[in-house]
C-alpha cells in the first residue's frame, strides 16, 4: 500500500490590478515572502512531484518551491481557477456576493461565471489524470481558492459550500491519501505543514 500524500495548496496574497486580466496577475512581496518560506519546510522534501496551474500567481508559487529542490514544473492549463471572465474585475464586496453565489448555486451560471458543477468536474479530471500516473512519492497540487475548494468538496464527500472555502489571504493546504482518496486535514496555512496534523 502507498502512503503518498497528495496535497493542494492555494497561491497566497497577489498584487491586485485592476488594469491586468485576473489570471495575469502575480504574487504580492507578502505571497512571494511567504512562499520563499514554505519553500525550506521540512515535508517538501519528500514531494518530487509539482503540478501548477497555468495562471500566472500559481505558476510563480510553484516555481519558488520548486527550484528549492531542482524540481521541474508541470503546468495543466485545465487547472485554473473557476472561469470569472464574464464580469472581470470585481471589487472586494460585489466579489465576495457573487462568490456566495457561485457555491450556493452550483449548477446555475452566475453572471456568466462557469458553473460550480463544471469548475468541479474540470479540476477532478485534472486531479485524477495526474495521479493515474502512480509515480512514486508525494505530489503537490499549485492552485487557487476556488477550485481548491471545490476538489476538497469532492474527496470529502461534502455536497459544494463555501463553508468548505479556505480562509482569507490564501496560502492554505488540504490534504488526502493517494491510495482511497481519504482526506488527511481540512485547510490549514501553509505555515503549519510542519506541525503535528489535526483534524
Amino acid at each position: 500500500m502507498s502512503a503518498d500524500i497528495v496535497r493542494y495548496l492555494t497561491h497566497p496574497q497577489v498584487q491586485i490590478d485592476p488594469d491586468v486580466p485576473v489570471p495575469q496577475w502575480g504574487l504580492s512581496s507578502i505571497g512571494r515572502t511567504r512562499t520563499e518560506a514554505l519553500a525550506k519546510a521540512s515535508w517538501l522534501a519528500s514531494t518530487p512531484q509539482t503540478v501548477s496551474s497555468g495562471e500566472r500567481k500559481a505558476i510563480a508559487t510553484a516555481e519558488i518551491i520548486a527550484s528549492q529542490f531542482g524540481l521541474m514544473i508541470e503546468i495543466r492549463e485545465a487547472m485554473h481557477e473557476n472561469d470569472r471572465s464574464a464580469t472581470g474585475f470585481l471589487k472586494p464586496a460585489e466579489f465576495e456576493e457573487v462568490a456566495d453565489q457561485f457555491f450556493a448555486q452550483p449548477h446555475l451560471s452566475v453572471r456568466g461565471w462557469e458553473r460550480a458543477v463544471d469548475a468541479q468536474a474540470r479540476i477532478v479530471r485534472e486531479a485524477e489524470e495526474v495521479l493515474a500516473r502512480n509515480r512514486p512519492g508525494d505530489v503537490l497540487f499549485v492552485g487557487h481558492g476556488a477550485v481548491g475548494t471545490l476538489l476538497f468538496c469532492h474527496y470529502a464527500g461534502h455536497p459544494i459550500d463555501r463553508a468548505h472555502d479556505q480562509p482569507a489571504g490564501g496560502g492554505h493546504v488540504f490534504a488526502f491519501a493517494r491510495d482511497g482518496r481519504r482526506v488527511l486535514h481540512a485547510w490549514r496555512r501553509m505555515e503549519e505543514l510542519d506541525r503535528p496534523a489535526s483534524r
